[in-house]
């Protein structure tokens, strides 16, 4: 069904307006009256308007001078105007209306037929006019629907992309990874066999024995810890990785893992320092505490070898903070947060050995506990990764 259009008449004599209306008035035209341009300037403020027919002569403010006012807003300036005029031709009054902006002049007395006519003309280009706007407007709104979906699309491939080079890297990490233990443990055994083969049997005696059980045992316990990673981001991604709070002194679980890295901060010349209260009573979950400890002094032996570490526990407001502190290369401003997400680490893949999981774990743990991690770092001086947790595990959703 065609929309409505509305027709605009304006004289100052009632009965004008009235025969006007009269002659016009057909199914889907609504016909509005003013008797005087003050009255028509506020129905075009009010309405839109297919066709404006303007009786010349009022008093006021004359037709051409609202004819004059409509061409001047821009609201108006699009309507057409079709003049009326009882006045002869030899006043001129037709070349005015024109210049005024008119379309089309009338004389009175008008033709009933000619002004029927001429409003269907008008009308019709008007609703033509109406569907060409709203066609264009259904097509703006399309290309900004496809816009919007090809943007989609963009963000959703390089979204893809990204995951595909992560995937990429990420094997291309465990592989090199695990090769490097898998190697050792392999040329470990060549040695052994060729031992063997010359009756050595002076390399099997207590001592050197011992020696290649702890460097078995060593290569072994680095490829559990890669496979854990693995298992708890997995976890992680699945929402599964729970923990299990029980009352423990944290202060012996620090010294605890002091003692278990002796021998690998021996082997990275780091010195490893505690600072801690003898006795500091918790209710988390030691096993993931002491995971969030190891992942930070291994990241702090890796990155700052031949410099000493400091690892502290001391209470804080309603917790407890533990802090480990290096004095490696330190980490770039930019950087401080990306470290945090899987796979990335703050310094190229070839330079550092590991998968990059450690520390988007560590911060995992810590969120389980309701607690919370942050670095400072300045580059060349070495990183401090401060860990604060509550006394008692409150998991999301949890006090």
């Amino acid at each position: 069904m065609p929309p409505v259009a509305r027709i605009l008449i304006v004289d100052d004599l009632p009965e004008n307006l009235l025969a006007l209306e009269a002659l016009i008035r057909q199914d889907g035209i609504v016909v509005h009256q003013a008797s005087s341009a003050d009255g028509a300037l506020t129905l075009l403020l009010q309405q839109e308007f297919a066709l404006a027919i303007l009786d010349v002569q009022m008093p006021g403010m004359n037709g051409f001078e609202l004819a004059e006012m409509m061409r001047g807003t821009e609201r108006t300036r699009h309507i057409p105007i079709v003049f009326v005029s009882a006045a002869g031709s030899e006043l001129d009054y037709a070349f005015r209306g024109y210049e005024s902006g008119a379309v089309d002049f009338l004389h009175k007395p008008i033709d009933p037929h000619a002004v029927r006519s001429k409003v269907t003309v008008f009308v019709d280009l008007w609703r033509q006019r109406r569907a060409v706007r709203t066609q264009l407007e259904e097509l703006e709104e399309a290309r900004r629907q496809q816009q919007v979906l090809l943007e989609e699309l963009q963000t959703t491939q390089h979204e893809l992309q990204r995951a595909v080079r992560m995937r990429d890297e990420f094997m291309s990490m465990v592989s090199h990874e695990m090769r490097t233990p898998l190697n050792t443990l392999f040329l470990e055994a060549q040695v052994r066999k060729m031992h063997l083969a010359r009756n050595n049997l002076k390399a099997f005696e207590p001592v050197p024995l011992k020696a290649m059980v702890d460097r078995d045992e060593r290569q072994i316990q680095a490829m559990i810890r890669l496979i854990d990673d693995m298992l708890d981001v997995t976890r992680l991604r699945r929402g599964t990785l729970s923990i299990t709070p029980k009352r423990f002194d944290i202060a012996v679980l620090m010294r605890g893992i002091v003692e278990g890295f002796c021998q690998q901060a021996a082997a990275v010349e780091c010195p490893l320092a505690l600072h801690a209260p003898q006795t500091l009573a918790v209710e988390l979950d030691e096993f993931r505490i002491e995971q969030v400890v190891a992942n930070l002094l291994t990241n702090a032996f890796r990155y700052g070898p031949g410099k000493t570490v400091n690892l502290s526990l001391r209470e804080h407001d309603a917790g407890v903070e533990i802090a480990v502190q290096d004095q490696g290369r330190g980490i770039a401003p930019q950087d401080t947060q990306r470290i945090f997400e899987q796979f990335e680490r703050a310094v190229d893949n070839k330079v550092s050995a590991g998968l990059g999981l450690g520390l988007f774990i560590v911060r995992q743990i810590v969120q389980a506990h309701g607690g919370r991690i942050a670095v400072e770092s300045v580059l060349g001086e070495g990183s401090t990764f401060t860990v604060w947790l509550p006394r008692i595990a409150q998991p999301a959703g949890q006090g």
